[in-house]
C-alpha cells in the first residue's frame, strides 16, 4: 500500500497540514466523535484503503509518560474492541502493546482517568480513534492509531484546556483567552500542558518520517 492511500484523521488542522505535506490523505475531525467519524468517512470516499486516528491522548496508566508514543494493539468503545491491523501496525513502528479507550467526553480529572482506567484497564484514552475504528470497519479497510500522551494521570486540566476545537479542527483563541481572563490562576497549568502537547506532536512528527 502507498503512503499516499493512507488516510489520516487529526483533531486539529495545523496537524492535517503537516501530514498533507508529508504526502498522506488527511481530514481533521475537529476532536469530537462524530466529526472524527465524518472525516473517516471523506477519506475513504477520497480512496484511502486505510485509516489512522493520529493526534494526543490522555494516560489513564501510570506509566504513561508525557510525551510518550503508542501504537496500541486495539481500540475500546463501550462493549466493543476493535483490534488494529498488525501490517498497518509495522508500518507506523510497531505495536507498543497498549489498549487505548474511545471516549465521549474528554476525561477533565485525575479521579475522572483512574475511574476508567479501573472500568476499562486501558492505557490512554481519546475521543476520536473510536469513531475511526467503526468507520474503518464499516468500510472494510485496517485501521491503526497513532498517538501520543500529552497529560498523564495524574493531572486535572485547566477549564482553559476544554474549550471545544472549531468545527474544522481549529483552536477557538477567543474562547481560550476569556477562560484565562475569568480565571487566571489556571495559567500556570496551561502553560505547562501547551509544552507537554509540543513534545507530544514533535515525537509523533518524529515518527511520521519514518512510516515505511
Amino acid at each position: 500500500m502507498k503512503q499516499s492511500r493512507i488516510g489520516f484523521v487529526t483533531g486539529l488542522s495545523a496537524e492535517a497540514r503537516i501530514l498533507r505535506r508529508a504526502g498522506f490523505l488527511v481530514q481533521p475531525g475537529g476532536g469530537t466523535p462524530d466529526g472524527a467519524y465524518r472525516a473517516a468517512q471523506k477519506l475513504l470516499d477520497e480512496g484511502a484503503e486505510a485509516l489512522v486516528s493520529f493526534g494526543l491522548a490522555g494516560g489513564l496508566s501510570q506509566q504513561m509518560a508525557a510525551g510518550a508514543v503508542l501504537v496500541p494493539k486495539a481500540v475500546q468503545e463501550d462493549i466493543h474492541t476493535y483490534p488494529c491491523d498488525y501490517h498497518l501496525m509495522e508500518r507506523l513502528g510497531g505495536s507498543t502493546g497498549h489498549t487505548i479507550l474511545a471516549a465521549k467526553r474528554i476525561a477533565a480529572t485525575a479521579h475522572e482517568k483512574a475511574l476508567l482506567q479501573r472500568k476499562s484497564r486501558a492505557d490512554a484514552v481519546d475521543l476520536e480513534s473510536g469513531a475511526v475504528a467503526r468507520a474503518a470497519r464499516a468500510g472494510g479497510v485496517p485501521f491503526a492509531v497513532l498517538r501520543a500522551i500529552v497529560d498523564t494521570a495524574d493531572v486535572s486540566l485547566a477549564a482553559a484546556a476544554m474549550v471545544p476545537l472549531k468545527p474544522g479542527g481549529g483552536i477557538d483563541l477567543p474562547g481560550v483567552l476569556v477562560s484565562v481572563l475569568v480565571k487566571p490562576w489556571q495559567t500556570p497549568g496551561l502553560l505547562r500542558l501547551a509544552n507537554a502537547a509540543s513534545r507530544a506532536r514533535k515525537a509523533l512528527l518524529e515518527r511520521v518520517k519514518k512510516i515505511r
